[in-house]
């Protein structure tokens, strides 16, 4: 397990640098960025994403399961804007009414996607929280590239950096986490990681069925986050695998798009 896993203050500030340097870039080639925007990041964390949103005066709102966790992001963003535009929820986004919590210019999501369950529902239900003119971005790991499993979570040394064992059968992956002592907690995770990860493919077939279509979207060769991580530059898949379906999610560590309501 990585220190960044342990520190979440490093995870918050980190978040917050790749946001700034590569999402926000990103977006703005499809959209205005400004004091005029609504922000809303569903699965927020510690609210490390949110910050560089903050900073450009935009007024946002952050959601996670995770109470521990939003409180940390109360306490994180006070500490650096105590004047933030700021609403951060503890709440599964199902039992949110859309009509109470307004509708938003930017839906953001990075490292989200592939840990909720049912992806074929989550997508259009999104919908509900968009402006006319709304863009929703999303970033995350396909399934099949060498840790898509996010198995860098792993206590040990060897596992977290052992690429493409989360492909393994199930059953087979489970005695694998057991046999090196991880904890049934982090065996669980894992597991559950497993059954909600998304490959490419999917992801553009539900995004289609949604009824979304594409402002932009890029393959990395090279995640914009290695940069924080591991000093990294960012690098685009070429064009030659990028559009080999199957074989590109091997070779993709991150994929990036902005989508809107078609």
């Amino acid at each position: 397990m990585q220190e960044r896993h342990k520190n979440r203050k490093i995870y918050f500030e980190e978040q917050g640098i790749t946001t700034t340097q590569y999402v926000i870039p990103y977006v703005e080639e499809v959209m205005i960025v400004d004091t005029q925007t609504r922000v809303l990041e569903i699965g927020c964390g510690e609210g490390g994403n949110l910050m560089p949103f903050v900073k450009r005066g935009c007024e946002v709102v952050g959601i996670d399961l995770n109470c521990p966790q939003i409180e940390r992001a109360k306490q994180y963003i006070k500490e650096e804007n105590p004047d933030a535009k700021a609403t951060l929820i503890c709440e599964d986004i199902y039992n949110i009414d859309p009509k109470e919590l307004g509708s938003f210019d930017l839906i953001f999501m990075r490292d989200v996607i592939e840990h909720i369950h049912n992806q074929e529902k989550f997508m259009p239900f999104l919908a509900h929280f968009i402006k006319p003119t709304g863009k929703i971005f999303f970033g995350f790991p396909p399934w099949r590239m060498p840790f898509g499993g996010h198995q860098q979570i792993c206590r040990s040394a060897l596992l977290s950096k052992m690429p493409w064992h989360h492909l393994l059968p199930m059953p087979l992956y489970k005695g694998l986490l057991k046999s090196f002592g991880e904890p049934d907690k982090t065996v669980e995770d894992l597991v559950e990681i497993k059954e909600t990860g998304i490959s490419i493919r999917r992801f553009e077939r539900i995004v289609a069925e949604s009824g979304y279509a594409y402002d932009k979207k890029d393959l990395y060769f090279i995640n914009p986050n290695y940069k924080i991580k591991f000093g990294l530059q960012p690098r685009k898949l070429t064009s030659l695998i990028k559009h080999v379906p199957y074989i590109r999610d091997f070779f993709t560590t991150c994929y990036y798009c902005v989508i809107h309501k078609n």
